[in-house]
């Protein structure tokens, strides 16, 4: 996990402003912008990625030199700890040091890397390959890395989130197992609140979408919404999975003291990636998270015994139950780029060989993103870890789709979940038509 990278601050991203400059790609996996590059000559390719820490640096520094070894004629240029505005500037204007190879930790913006043409389409390149990207990746990282038939990226390790509890605190509760499904979840979460005068000595969970990973688009992900109808309309207020979404946390909310008192004990608690995170310090009994949270709250030392579950589904679904929200980093090959096919052979390597796969989920503490990588005997990790691989792997897992205006739908989503949650507005059909008709406005204007 990119552990000292918040979930907003990696899908804040690369607000690409493209030029029209589009590079389509032929069947030969070579592009019209002239790449007809040898990639069994020598070269060098440059690859530009945002991993800073400095494991991460030295899990990247393995992942190339593994590369290196396989391909000794194609040698990687390594440029690290780059913001996306740094990476969008280069893919636009190109030149000798520009990337052939980015990364990224935002799959929202797939839809303008592919409308825009700032990287190419891999399809040729994986049918010259005969890889079948359908059978390689889990069903919901192969869904975010394309965007209207065009395939511009492809999954590099992913991140999926689950619901941590505090086995100290359900034993006290009385509580056998982790919740299935939302009334059991609801259940468990006011059984676990113990209030103290205005405030709680301990909530069972904070369902506030102002609060630690609990965005919309991560609790929609257990209700299965279609965001988008088959004529690219926002399906926000038709899919009756927003719906009961809103209500039901609208609901839990309210279960559980009310917007104002929920938000007040809020304020008081620590920040999201320091030691002092409220499920680490056992003021918070249940959270909604990514994997990456284990090994942080391993590391706090908490006074309790940490489980792991998917999170629950709604009760209509609970044959469901296992599921989960999915997104991760992706990797391209810059549109500009003169060496297509060297940068192809290391995105192959990097993203679908299976040990190099398993070797990068390892250091880097992620989940792998190939359907082999995440039943590799070779992957290490704590026992409960194993939980996200499942919820990786489940075809019913999901993600939110590809725009052609990137995350500014989810981003509206929300602020409309801000709005309601609070009681700013309290008519949900009509606070779900606006906010439908204000995506396809937004997504008509970028087209």
């Amino acid at each position: 996990m990119r552990t000292a990278i918040p979930s907003v601050a990696r899908k804040a991203a690369f607000a690409l402003t493209v030029s029209a400059v589009l590079v389509t790609t032929a069947c030969t996996g070579q592009s019209s912008s002239g790449a007809e590059d040898d990639a069994s000559k020598e070269t060098t390719i440059n690859f530009w990625h945002a991993w800073s820490a400095d494991s991460e640096v030295k899990a990247v520094k393995t992942l190339v030199a593994g590369f290196e070894k396989a391909h000794p004629n194609i040698h990687v240029n390594v440029v690290g700890n780059m913001t996306d505005d740094k990476i969008n500037q280069a893919l636009r204007t190109g030149g000798g040091k520009a990337p052939d190879v980015i990364s990224s930790f935002t799959t929202n913006n797939v839809g303008k890397f592919c409308s825009s043409g700032a990287l190419v389409d891999l399809n040729p390149f994986f049918k010259k390959s005969g890889v079948d990207p359908e059978k390689t990746f889990p069903a919901a990282m192969n869904e975010y890395t394309q965007f209207d038939g065009d395939r511009c990226a492809v999954p590099l390790l992913g991140d999926a989130y689950g619901l941590y509890y505090n086995k100290t605190a359900f034993e006290k509760a009385g509580i056998t197992s982790p919740p299935k499904t939302w009334s059991e979840f609801e259940a468990d979460a006011k059984k676990l609140t113990i209030t103290q005068g205005n405030t709680y000595k301990q909530l069972g969970f904070m369902p506030d979408y102002h609060g630690w990973e609990t965005t919309t688009e991560h609790y929609l992900g257990q209700f299965s919404p279609t965001y988008f109808d088959s004529s690219g309309k926002s399906n926000v207020a038709k899919d009756p999975a927003f719906k009961a979404a809103f209500t039901l946390q609208k609901k839990l909310v309210g279960d559980l003291g009310g917007y104002q008192r929920l938000e007040k004990f809020r304020a008081t608690l620590g920040d999201e990636w320091g030691p002092k995170h409220p499920f680490q310090t056992g003021q918070v009994a249940m959270q909604l998270d990514g994997e990456w949270r284990l090994g942080m709250a391993l590391d706090a030392k908490p006074g309790f015994e940490i489980g792991v579950a998917p999170l629950p589904v709604p009760d209509d679904q609970a044959d469901q139950y296992g599921k989960g929200y999915i997104t991760g980093t992706i990797a391209g090959i810059a549109a500009n780029s003169t060496k297509q096919n060297a940068a192809w052979e290391f995105v192959k390597y990097i993203t679908t060989d299976t040990d190099a796969v398993v070797g990068f989920s390892n250091d880097i503490h992620n989940v792998p993103s190939t359907l082999a990588a995440l039943k590799s005997p070779k992957l290490k990790y704590d026992p409960r870890f194993k939980t996200f691989l499942d919820i990786a792997a489940n075809p019913n897992s999901s993600s939110s789709p590809a725009s052609i205006n990137g995350g500014v739908y989810l981003a509206t989503i929300q602020n409309f979940g801000y709005d309601y949650e609070s009681g700013k507005v309290t008519d949900l059909d009509k606070g779900l038509a606006d906010t439908a008709q204000q995506i396809d406005t937004d997504i008509a204007q970028a087209k």
